[in-house]
């Protein structure tokens, strides 16, 4: 029946269309559950449709086979009335109305088969769709532990790299402060060189006092001197 493939194109459309354009499994599932949902929409009208029909054939052939059985008695009646002629138009009537059973049940057959299939596959949409509901929940927690995993796992790379960093100005600095040292050293030996110097210069340049000089004449004659 053309309902049941226009069904089953339906949903293999969605999940095709769907896979092919999936980034985000939590947002996949959503959107295939609001088209599951519209899906299940379409099944439920189709499938009321498909029973309204199985209730009318059942009907009209309930309705032939009561009509087959009320010529049986009429027929009957007639015979006992004597009445031949009338019995024969009876059990005419009731020859036309079993050839016109055959086809109904045959309609009714074929209707009540394809209404147990539509029911069949709209319990089914109605169960996958409960089940993806309970999924979903869970799908979405695994998305949100991954997506913090992997924000973790960025700052961790951060932070090795800002170590890096930490580890470059550590060695700098420690350069800085040996030319630091050196130079103050090297400050430190040129001052003492020109310290001596200095020391030195002044004591060849002080001049004794006159007194001093005369006294100090004075006693290396007295000394023999």
């Amino acid at each position: 029946m053309g309902v049941l493939s226009r069904f089953k194109d339906i949903m293999s459309a969605n999940i095709n269309a769907l896979l092919d354009k999936a980034e985000d499994p939590s947002k996949m599932i959503d959107q295939y559950l609001r088209n599951l949902e519209s899906d299940l929409g379409k099944v439920k009208a189709e499938t009321a449709a498909v029973m309204a029909e199985e209730t009318r054939c059942k009907r009209v052939l309930s309705e032939c086979m009561e009509e087959i059985e009320k010529m049986q008695k009429y027929a009957e009646k007639a015979v006992l009335a004597g009445n031949d002629a009338d019995a024969r138009q009876f059990l005419t009537k009731k020859g036309q109305l079993a050839e016109k059973q055959a086809g109904l049940q045959q309609a009714y057959d074929l209707a009540a088969d394809n209404a147990a299939k539509m029911k069949q596959m709209h319990d089914k949409l109605v169960n996958d769709i409960s089940q993806l509901n309970a999924k979903r929940d869970a799908i979405k927690a695994k998305m949100a532990v991954a997506k913090t995993q992997e924000k973790m796992n960025k700052m961790g790379a951060s932070i090795d790299g800002a170590a890096a960093t930490l580890s470059a100005f550590d060695r700098m600095e420690a350069k800085a402060n040996k030319m630091l040292d050196e130079a103050n050293a090297m400050a430190e030996l040129n001052k003492g060189a020109d310290s001596d110097i200095d020391s030195l210069t002044r004591k060849y340049e002080e001049t004794p006092s006159s007194g001093v000089e005369d006294e100090l004449a004075a006693l290396k004659a007295k000394m023999g001197l």
